[in-house]
């Protein structure tokens, strides 16, 4: 990073991105990235990790709620959530570490307007470290029978809320700069 945010942009008190990066916004509306003739592959498989990433905290709020409501044995829960909980945490750290280490450096400087970007999104990562870790322990504590299921639940819609702003904030600046530059990987 090239330095320090401004403790406005924090993943935790931003509402969305800055005007100051949505720079690119006016050009490549979001309601027609999908036909615009750069939208390929790259685009599309980006997209479809972050919408799992939102399918997986969904379905996991949901068991949760099952379990709350008596409607799924908590046995049944306790499978699930090791597969699906341990597909979330482990999917996002490899999904993270390829953007920071692969195609971050690769897209900086494409759109030098919105460089500054790349390190809102790195320190987005950083913030979403220890809160995987926190989820994680709030699963585990579930899993061993020491932790109410709510409190998992309540955990997990914090950090969905968290991750969702930042999915959506990746997009409106990941999806243009790719649009505009042609970028194929």
């Amino acid at each position: 990073m090239s330095k320090p945010l401004d403790p406005s942009l924090a993943l935790d008190r931003r509402d969305g991105l800055p005007d100051a990066l949505r720079v690119l916004e006016e050009a490549f509306p979001k309601a027609q990235w999908a036909q615009h003739p750069n939208f390929g592959e790259l685009v599309r498989f980006w997209m479809d990790r972050h919408n799992m990433f939102r399918q997986i905290t969904a379905a996991l709020h949901d068991d949760a709620q099952a379990v709350m409501a008596q409607q799924m044995d908590p046995r049944s829960h306790g499978a699930r959530l090791v597969r699906y909980g341990g597909l979330l945490v482990n999917e996002l750290h490899n999904h993270h570490q390829i953007e920071d280490h692969h195609y971050f450096p690769q897209l900086v400087g494409l759109v030098p307007e919105i460089d500054r970007a790349f390190d809102l999104l790195e320190t987005d990562h950083e913030s979403i470290d220890p809160m995987l870790h926190d989820l994680t322990a709030e699963m585990n504590a579930v899993l061993q029978g020491g932790g109410p299921v709510g409190r998992f639940d309540e955990a997990l819609l914090a950090f969905d809320r968290l991750l969702d702003r930042h999915l959506t904030d990746e997009e409106e600046i990941i999806v243009p700069v790719i649009l505009k530059s042609g970028f194929t990987g």
